[in-house]
């Protein structure tokens, strides 16, 4: 994915922020384990977020106990225990990386190496998940079916990443899954897709690359679309962030919900300020 879901750390508890850490480190060491050590590089924020989030809501109770890992072998490091869960997320991880990778190369003609690292990793993913490397192929391909039409309707254009997200977190959470946790799981990946394409808009704009954005405004430089077309763009991400904030209150919640919560309400609107100001877009790595 593309590491725009993070905490908003002035206003992240410090318990929170150890679990997050935890999460993070755990999930690397799973992902080692089920994919091999080169997939451990794709380590992404994101799927730290989904490992936070699904195991809240399946009421999958953490185990935080403090290990040795390859990356950091002198010092131990608190990482949750393996469970079902986190090697379901390791081997997404891994899938997600692999086809962003093999979208790059197809789109940009870049990312050779960085599919090539992860090819390993992405059979022994699909082998132990098959459905979910359906579910990312499925949608990928939807995805790259609408860039190549142009499609000049962002929020047509997000669709199969946040359907992707939604069909994924079915898979997760099985019989716990209910039609919030899909659409608070649709509206993220909605917003992932969203966030990135605004935030490339120069880039994709001096390289002739398909951005929503630019099919449907065709502005010379993100400072011009904003400042032209910005009530329309607050109308699209405010419209998601409502849509977010009325599923978040639906979802019951097995243990506290305090990372979740601050990264959804307020890390991901942070973040869209970051991009609408032309700051940096994504904070600064949680340092371990």
């Amino acid at each position: 994915m593309f590491g725009y879901l993070q905490p908003d750390l002035p206003h992240l508890y410090v318990k929170d922020g150890i679990l997050y850490k935890a999460l993070y480190c755990g999930l690397c060491k799973s992902i080692g384990k089920t994919c091999g050590q080169r997939a451990r590089f794709a380590l992404s924020y994101d799927v730290t977020f989904l490992s936070a989030l699904l195991h809240n809501i399946a009421g999958e109770d953490v185990t935080v106990k403090k290990q040795r890992c390859v990356l950091h072998p002198f010092v131990r490091r608190r990482m949750a225990e393996e469970d079902e869960m986190t090697r379901v997320l390791a081997c997404l991880n891994t899938l997600l990386a692999y086809y962003k990778a093999a979208d790059d190369v197809a789109d940009e003609k870049r990312g050779w190496g960085r599919r090539l690292l992860l090819r390993k990793g992405k059979k022994r993913a699909q082998k132990l998940h098959p459905e979910a490397e359906r579910i990312v192929r499925g949608q990928m391909e939807a995805l790259s079916r609408l860039e190549r039409q142009n499609c000049a309707v962002p929020e047509q254009a997000a669709d199969p990443f946040g359907e992707m997200l939604a069909r994924l977190s079915d898979l997760c959470l099985k019989e716990k899954a209910t039609e919030h946790t899909r659409g608070l799981l649709y509206g993220i990946g909605k917003w992932v897709y969203l966030i990135d394409a605004l935030d490339d808009y120069d880039k994709d704009k001096k390289k002739g690359n398909y951005n929503p954005f630019r099919a449907a405004y065709a502005s010379a430089t993100r400072e011009e679309l904003l400042r032209e077309n910005g009530e329309e763009i607050d109308f699209i991400f405010a419209g998601v962030f409502a849509l977010n904030a009325e599923h978040l209150q639906q979802i019951g919640f097995a243990f506290n919900r305090d990372l979740t919560d601050n990264i959804i309400l307020r890390g991901m609107p942070a973040a869209t300020a970051r991009v609408k100001c032309g700051c940096k877009a994504k904070p600064e790595p949680v340092r371990f």
